[in-house]
């Protein structure tokens, strides 16, 4: 069976613009596109848009999803779906926490009784990016992550908390100074922002370069980390590529 563009954009909640543009970027074509240029979607089609769907939902974008579907697209369909259903069940848990603390809260409010700050706080999600994490590094990873920052001390956990905040204030001057990456001030500062993601995880020289172009490449980090200067961002991408190149190994 197949399904025309106008029937798929329907059922699945997303426009017929939407879909056109997944065809044009190769995340989505087609099963066929008649003469009059009208295109039409199988089953597998089906099966790949429900993927994309869940990994936007995830918050990530089309290039990680891109990324993502490549290294899934190694596994089994029903692998990749069982791994998606775990996620979901897991999402749905969390979801039943933060509903059960919001009614404890409504109710204590109404009594005029006091809670304590693990209680108002209990369900919330203590790392907003750990489910896109998951989907694109593993559970693997991620759980070492966790059980090494389960063993940090005081002056780890104010490292991690300051540190990349810390190299960003300190790299805007000599950016702005028009320093090159290869002095030893700015890779001073690079060598500190490699000890604080170290806290984390170790990545070698090309894991550390990925990580300095997903500056670049995501609005979100660019954001975060620029505050609006992209060229702050790529600064840090150029800093860090040196810093690879000359520090780290394979």
């Amino acid at each position: 069976m197949a399904w025309s563009i106008a029937e798929v954009a329907k059922e699945a909640g997303v426009t017929s613009r939407t879909l056109r543009h997944y065809d044009a970027i190769g995340l989505l074509p087609p099963a066929w596109t008649a003469d009059n240029g009208r295109r039409f979607y199988e089953q597998e089609h089906l099966l790949r848009l429900q993927r994309i769907l869940l990994l936007r939902d995830l918050g990530l974008g089309l290039d990680a999803v891109a990324e993502v579907l490549d290294r899934q697209g190694r596994d089994s369909t029903v692998d990749v779906l069982e791994r998606h259903r775990d996620w979901l069940v897991r999402e749905r848990g969390r979801l039943d926490r933060l509903i059960r603390t919001v009614e404890s809260t409504i109710g204590n409010v109404q009594e005029g009784r006091e809670m304590s700050p693990r209680k108002v706080f209990e369900g919330f999600e203590t790392n907003p990016y750990e489910a896109e994490a998951r989907e694109r590094w593993g559970d693997a990873a991620i759980d070492a992550a966790d059980e090494r920052m389960q063993g940090w001390s005081a002056d780890d956990a104010e490292k991690a908390r300051t540190g990349y905040d810390r190299v960003h204030r300190s790299l805007a001057p000599l950016k702005a100074a028009g320093v090159p990456v290869t002095d030893e001030r700015v890779q001073e500062t690079v060598r500190f922002h490699y000890e604080v993601t170290c806290l984390f995880w170790t990545p070698n020289r090309a894991a550390y370069r990925g990580l300095a172009q997903l500056y670049v490449d995501d609005e979100r980090f660019r954001a975060n980390i620029g505050g609006g200067d992209d060229t702050l961002v790529e600064y840090l991408r150029d800093a860090m590529f040196e810093y690879a190149d000359r520090r780290l190994g394979e």
